[in-house]
């Protein structure tokens, strides 16, 4: 079955939306529940602010390395889901289950799987 990376995007909580959004908790608790026991939760995790995130870029043979992320949006991600599903349909039906597709964006996108590397579904068949 392919992999579908589902990626969760909003903006940043302030203090009153960060209250409303942690009281929806038990959707997120059912949601990953339900995927697991569905046999398609291969992984997820949330991730800390924006002002946790360091991004390193290499311009002109120089490495640059900048406090936040590069991307100039209100939006930005927050975590992620890595799904094994039998197709995008199954793959875009659990992404609009997401609670955060209310009032963010759910990026859904396939896993390309790369011949011969270790722990890709791509290894076995180059072996």
């Amino acid at each position: 079955m392919p992999q579908y990376l589902l990626l969760l995007y909003a903006e940043e909580p302030n203090p009153e939306e960060h209250e409303r959004r942690e009281a929806e908790m038990p959707r997120w608790v059912e949601l990953t529940e339900n995927l697991d026991s569905a046999g398609l939760l291969l992984g997820s995790n949330r991730l800390h602010p924006v002002d946790a995130a360091t991004t390193v870029r290499i311009r002109n043979e120089e490495t640059e390395i900048l406090d936040g992320p590069f991307a100039v949006t209100k939006e930005c991600l927050g975590g992620y889901y890595l799904l094994d599903c039998a197709d995008l349909d199954q793959a875009l039906k659990q992404a609009a289950k997401v609670p955060l597709a209310r009032y963010g964006s759910v990026e859904v996108r396939p896993i390309m799987y790369v011949p011969g590397r270790v722990g890709e579904q791509g290894a076995a068949a180059a072996s």
